[in-house]
């Protein structure tokens, strides 16, 4: 479960508050995770660990999920602060 240490941190970075990233940080979040499938090729019980952890994450709607923002879910309160969004 080497491979692990690279895949599992991806599922740590937050999502930016200002909802005009939220495409930008979901393309780049599935380009590396494509391209670090095709480049390093992790072994099969690493890629189905991580694949369950992400449809936990999405399907559980916390917020953190990178492909998409649920409907249902806020934004924190401070993505209305513009001192915050702003820069």
């Amino acid at each position: 479960m080497y491979c692990l240490q690279w895949l599992l941190p991806v599922l740590l970075i937050p999502k930016p508050l200002n909802p005009a990233l939220w495409f930008s940080h979901s393309m780049f979040m599935g380009f590396y995770l494509l391209s670090f499938l095709l480049e390093r090729k992790p072994c099969t019980i690493c890629a189905l660990v991580f694949l369950a952890a992400l449809f936990l994450i999405c399907y559980s709607c916390w917020g953190n999920c990178f492909l998409y923002h649920c409907t249902g879910s806020q934004l924190p309160a401070s993505a209305h602060d513009p001192s915050i969004v702003g820069t």
